[in-house]
């Protein structure tokens, strides 16, 4: 089947008519093949604009969201970024053609096992994956230009905030286990953040020591 058409309507009607503006990303957008990063018995969905199960309790998040969220780090190119919840590796692949390096955190093996493997035969080289609690960052890599946080969080664990440079943008889903709100946070200062709230959306939870028990 050829998913260009879908991946092109897909982009059309769920990115650019609800509001998404930033180009590289839409062009990036319209050349990862999504399909390949769900369930083959769902690859007929892939370009729907929904989030799918992945296994394991978690989602790939719709493509809407996974656009809202890459415009919302304002990359320019050559960043460092760091991902929270790999997930299918989808949203890493985005982040790949747009910084210069990815360094994403799964909390769940098997996930992270199938993300490197698509990522690995689309050519994303730039991405690394860590098996371990996202909620605690990737300190010895940090500071990072950006982090983005694909699970809903209670609240904004600190070393997110600690392991921004200066400049850098954090764009986090924070609230309850129904909705959150999406929050971009901008690291002014040593000591000073600017906050805002982008949108409501809904994630599965942030689990780990600094976010849900479970």
């Amino acid at each position: 089947m050829d998913y260009s058409i879908a991946r092109r309507r897909m982009i059309s009607q769920h990115v650019v008519a609800r509001g998404v503006q930033d180009q590289n990303v839409i062009s990036v957008m319209e050349q990862i093949p999504r399909h390949l990063f769900v369930e083959e018995a769902l690859q007929s969905q892939a370009y729907t604009d929904y989030a799918l199960p992945i296994g394991d309790k978690q989602t790939i998040s719709q493509p809407y969201m996974v656009a809202v969220m890459s415009e919302a780090l304002q990359l320019k190119g050559g960043e460092r970024v760091l991902e929270v919840g790999t997930g299918s590796g989808y949203q890493a692949a985005v982040l790949s053609k747009l910084v210069a390096h990815v360094y994403s955190v799964e909390r769940i093996a098997n996930l992270a096992r199938r993300a490197r493997r698509i990522l690995d035969q689309i050519g994303c080289s730039n991405v690394h994956i860590r098996v371990s609690d996202g909620t605690s960052g990737w300190s010895d890599q940090a500071p990072f230009d950006g982090i983005i946080v694909t699970a809903g969080a209670p609240q904004v664990p600190d070393c997110y905030r600690e392991q921004l440079a200066i400049g850098g943008r954090l764009v986090i889903p924070v609230g309850g286990a129904d909705y959150q709100v999406l929050k971009r946070i901008t690291r002014i200062e040593e000591d000073r953040y600017d906050e805002e709230d982008l949108l409501e959306c809904r994630f599965v939870p942030l689990i780990g020591q600094h976010g849900w028990s479970r």
